[in-house]
């Protein structure tokens, strides 16, 4: 089983950008899907991205669809997530996970076997 380290976190004024990463470690980093998500204060925790074992399928919660990108490196064993035009509602600790299942269980959040401990993205006005 992986473990996961999520970095790249901050404060970014709305319209800038930020990019976090998810470093694995193991040596069963490219058997995950691996995605993000997010929990902003007082609100319950929401899918954000997802991206298949090989990298050539992503998916993306429509509130950040044509902002974020997701990406992952399996040689680095380490998932991204490119966000741009960054808004307020964007604030939220953000999560790094992985699971052996990628589809709709992920959106569902079930099935999401690792987390890692989470990395705050504040985003001003």
């Amino acid at each position: 089983q992986v473990q996961l380290v999520e970095s790249g976190g901050g404060l970014v004024q709305a319209g800038g950008s930020l990019r976090l990463s998810c470093a694995a470690s193991g040596r069963t980093f490219s058997s995950y899907a691996m995605g993000w998500l997010r929990q902003a204060p007082g609100k319950e925790r929401e899918f954000v991205a997802a991206i298949s074992w090989n990298g050539h399928s992503t998916y993306y919660a429509d509130s950040v669809k044509g902002r974020f990108t997701i990406s992952r490196d399996n040689a680095k064993n380490t998932v991204y997530l490119q966000m741009n035009s960054l808004k307020p509602e964007d604030t939220a600790i953000y999560y790094c996970a992985a699971s052996k299942t990628y589809g709709s269980n992920w959106s569902a959040q079930e099935y999401l076997e690792v987390w890692g401990q989470g990395t705050l993205v504040t985003v001003s006005s």
